[in-house]
This record gives C-alpha cells, sequence and structure tokens, in this order.
C-alpha cells in the first residue's frame, strides 16, 4: 500500500475543499492515487460539500423539543430561505432537536451523535444533505433545560411546522402546582420571551460587560445635558437600573397587560394554582441572530455569472 504523506493529504485538502481526515480515507482508499481521491470525494459528497462551507449559512430553522420534564432547543443554518422550506432539511431538524435531548448543549456531541437510519453520525447525515440540497449548512448551537418538577414548555414562533420555526422558546418552572397550570403560564411566558427577548433570567444575571457598554452610552449621553455632576451620575445610574429592569426576565412587565412585572405574573399564578412555581430556566433562540450577513450585489452576481 502507498505510504499516506502529509504533504499529500493537504494537497487534497487544497485542491478538493474537503475536510483533513476525508482527505486521508480518500487517499487510503485510492493507493495514494490524487484523481482516484478526489472522484472517491466527490461521489461521496464531501468535496462538494466542503467547497461550499465557506458560504455564509444566516438562514434556516430553529427546532425544540419536549419529552418529560427535558427540553432542547437546536438553531439548524443554511444558506438560503428556500432550503428551510424543503422537507428534507425540516425532517433533519425535527431529529437533531430530539438526539440534543440525550446529547445536551454540546454541539461537537450532537455532531457525532448517531443518526437514526443507520445513517452514520449527525455530521454524516449532515454532509449528505449539504450535497443533495446544494446549499450549505451549519449545526450552530444547541440548548437543553429540564426540571425535577413541573414541566417544560416550547412555543414557536413563526412556525414552519410542528417544533420548528424562526423563534424557538423553552419555559423551564418548578412547582408542585397542577401541571396544567403550570403549562399554561408557561405558553404565556413562552410568548412573552419570543416577544421581549430578555437577556438574562434575573438582573444579577445580566452581562456586565454589556451594562457597562450602556452605561458608557448613557454617561455621554448625559455629559451633552450640560448639568452638574452629581445630576449626570443620577441620571446615567437611573438609564442603567433602567436598562437592567427592561432587559431581566422577571423584571420585565408582561406584554399581555403591559403593566404586570413577571415575577409578579408567577406569583400570582402560583398563588391561584394552589401550589408553588418557579421559573428557573428559560432559552430562546431566534434563527440567525448574531450572524453577519453578507451584503449580496444580486445583477452583479448575475453579470459575473453571465461573463459580462
Amino acid at each position: 500500500m502507498a505510504e499516506i504523506t502529509a504533504a499529500a493529504v493537504k494537497d487534497l485538502r487544497e485542491r478538493s475543499g474537503a475536510g483533513m481526515m476525508d482527505c486521508k480515507k480518500a487517499l487510503t482508499e485510492n493507493g495514494g492515487d490524487m484523481e482516484a481521491a478526489i472522484d472517491w470525494l466527490r461521489t461521496k459528497g464531501l468535496a462538494t460539500a466542503a467547497k461550499k462551507s465557506g458560504r455564509t449559512a444566516a438562514e434556516g430553522l430553529v427546532g425544540v423539543a419536549v419529552e418529560g420534564k427535558k427540553g432542547a432547543a437546536v438553531e439548524v443554518n443554511s444558506e438560503t430561505d428556500f432550503v428551510a422550506k424543503n422537507e428534507q432539511f425540516q425532517d433533519f431538524v425535527r431529529t437533531v432537536s430530539k438526539l440534543a435531548l440525550t446529547t445536551g448543549d454540546s454541539i461537537e456531541a450532537l455532531a457525532s451523535a448517531s443518526y437514526p437510519g443507520g445513517e452514520g453520525s449527525v455530521q454524516d447525515k449532515l454532509t449528505a444533505n449539504i450535497a443533495t440540497i446544494g446549499e450549505n449548512q451549519q449545526l450552530r448551537r444547541a440548548k437543553v433545560v429540564s426540571v425535577n418538577e413541573g414541566a417544560v414548555v416550547s412555543y414557536v414562533h413563526n412556525a414552519a411546522g410542528p417544533g420548528i420555526g424562526k423563534i424557538g422558546v423553552l419555559v423551564a418552572l418548578e412547582g408542585s402546582a397542577p401541571v396544567d397550570k403550570i403549562e399554561a403560564l408557561g405558553k404565556s411566558l413562552a410568548m412573552h420571551i419570543a416577544a421581549a427577548n430578555p437577556l438574562a433570567l434575573h438582573e444579577e444575571g445580566l452581562d456586565e460587560a454589556l451594562v457597562e457598554r450602556e452605561r458608557a452610552i448613557a454617561m455621554e449621553k448625559a455629559a451633552g445635558s450640560g448639568k452638574p455632576q452629581n445630576i449626570i451620575e443620577k441620571m446615567v445610574e437611573g438609564a442603567i437600573a433602567k436598562f437592567r429592569k427592561e432587559n431581566a426576565l422577571t423584571s420585565q412587565l408582561f406584554v399581555m397587560d403591559n403593566k404586570t412585572k413577571i415575577a409578579d405574573v408567577i406569583a400570582q399564578a402560583a398563588k391561584d394554582a394552589g401550589g408553588s412555581i418557579a421559573l428557573i430556566d428559560y432559552v430562546r433562540f431566534q434563527l440567525g441572530e448574531g450572524i453577519e450577513k453578507e451584503a449580496s450585489d444580486f445583477a452583479a452576481e448575475v453579470a459575473a455569472a453571465a461573463g459580462i
């Protein structure tokens, strides 16, 4: 058997765009023959998939799944919204959302998990999907929440189908109150979270770097007011207090009436249900948030493709 050198693997990787391990396997399977290895990668869909991996994937779907006292949310990205309407892609998102209930928050663990139906790993299935659908797709993130007693409630906003859509929310409510009462509250809270986009469960959980950024902005605004320094300091602290209140879930005003704090909504629900209810965690995944999308000049792309 021909020796597979690191230089050969590197060369194949540069020529095909496939992953290092896939290139090594391709060369091994084809006795070191470079052209045969490239063809092998193409037949497996690996070269095609890898060449697309540099393109921005900011569309796709968020999937949510709940089983028993546990819920999982997963975001899977694609390049265009068109792929999100593809049944193959939708089935994949639903499946990996359920698998995440077992694998947890780790994308690496999820990618390595066995895909149902004997199709290899989740990553293998994703690679095959990229080759057949023709767009880059990526497992972006996953989050799992659970309770010992109570319920995990899910909600999907702008749903593309059962359990999949543009915004996925999970609410973890711990307590001894009747489950139907907890679930009803959870659904209302989930809809609030989808709309209000809280940044943390409690005020003390807000990212301090983000708070300091807001402080700097507030200071700059107040400094231009011409007021005395002691007044400026009070203005800044007031702005920060407002920021904390508006961005922590438990201190936000409930979107249903815009006057009751979420903490008070939960307390009243527990009282009415005759049992304890505590909001211990939540997840809100909005499709593509934080991804810098590439600007696209469609006319220029058409001209380039036509050689104009």
